[in-house]
């Protein structure tokens, strides 16, 4: 399995171009596409035009060996990612991303096609979701490439949804299908693991595109919130699906002081995704509960939306929201009651625990 980093065709060396050089050349084909983008790259900060809409602002910070692997992530792929995370985080707050400024730091083993290449990705990201690159920085890094994407959105003060809103009886939804992203992580880890003990074998990845590029490449589900918009439906509650499903319910049940019961046999899962799993002995909803990166949207309704939501195609109904204040709990497709707990993604969490088996 090749590493994306190898050195490529015709390198050029970043000490060639230099901080502002390399500005130059990453950003010569950037456009603006929103009427409130005033200024984007060029000055020591963007300016925004304001209006009668509330300002969104996120950012997530993505790490070499924390939260990709470059033996096995294509860089324009990672760019993408990148960008789409943020959007996704806008997404959740019911709004809608219109600019992004992007910080990197790497270290002299990447070329000036290297970071292009992560670039491109962003800017195949931003022109699909009409989000316009405004700014950003570069660094040094001693120890790999680190990307981080603050993203800026709008949203009218109204419709703006927060993890709290809840109410006792509101029904849980969400959109898509769950597990599928992790299941593409370990087929991408099984892949390594094999190509390490013996670099001469070609990757098995062929048929698994689906899980692959919901690994790779999410999306974030814009689409769902002008779906609900249109249908007349404002979410009560809503978060996107980042750490798993199990540690997003409980967020949600923690900032509305609610409990939560869900249904197993109601969370939607791809037949791709039940494949592998059977293929790797996990349980699919272990899957879907904790392996996170499947950037979908959580959210509660009201029941009186409940015609309504089922309209829409690709969005389950999996449980609704009760007075047992942080207790989550799940009926099983045998009728048992367990206890959800957050098992999902923690970084910093994982670190520590990688550094005490390093020792």
């Amino acid at each position: 399995m090749k590493s994306p980093v190898n050195p490529l065709p015709n390198r050029t060396e970043i000490s060639q171009l230099g901080e502002f050089g390399l500005i130059d050349y990453l950003t010569k084909n950037i456009r603006l596409q929103n009427s409130t983008s005033l200024k984007g790259v060029g000055d020591d900060a963007a300016v925004i035009a304001a209006d009668n809409r509330q300002t969104l602002v996120s950012v997530d910070v993505l790490i070499e060996g924390v939260h990709f692997d470059l033996s096995y992530t294509p860089l324009k792929h990672l760019g993408y990612k990148a960008v789409a995370v943020n959007i996704s985080d806008i997404a959740a707050m019911n709004g809608k991303a219109e600019q992004i400024v992007v910080g990197i730091g790497l270290s002299n083993r990447f070329p000036v096609e290297a970071i292009e290449e992560i670039y491109e990705g962003m800017m195949l990201a931003c022109k699909r979701y009409q989000v316009d690159l405004v700014g950003g920085d570069t660094t040094s890094s001693h120890s790999g490439l680190f990307i981080s994407v603050t993203v800026i959105g709008k949203a009218k003060q109204e419709e703006i949804c927060y993890r709290g809103g809840a109410s006792v009886g509101d029904l849980l939804c969400v959109s898509g299908d769950l597990g599928a992203a992790y299941m593409g992580l370990l087929l991408l880890e099984r892949e390594k693991a094999a190509f390490k003990a013996n670099p001469d074998m070609q990757p098995d990845l062929e048929g698994y595109d689906y899980i692959l590029e919901r690994q790779l490449k999410p999306e974030p589900r814009t689409d769902v919130v002008e779906m609900l918009k249109q249908a007349g439906i404002k979410p009560t509650s809503m978060i996107d699906i980042s750490d798993g499903l199990a540690s997003e319910i409980l967020h949600l049940c923690k900032a509305s002081s609610l409990g939560c019961r869900i249904y197993e046999d109601k969370i939607p899962m791809d037949a791709a995704t039940l494949t592998m799993a059977e293929s790797f002995r996990i349980v699919p909803t272990v899957a879907a509960l904790n392996g996170g990166e499947d950037y979908e949207l959580l959210f509660t309704i009201r029941q009186t939306d409940f015609e309504k939501v089922k309209a829409i195609s690709n969005i389950s109904i999996i449980g609704h929201f009760t007075e047992q204040s942080g207790i989550a709990e799940m009926v099983t497709t045998d009728n048992q009651l367990i206890r959800l707990t957050a098992q999902g993604w923690d970084a910093l969490k994982n670190s520590e625990e990688d550094k005490k088996a390093d020792l």
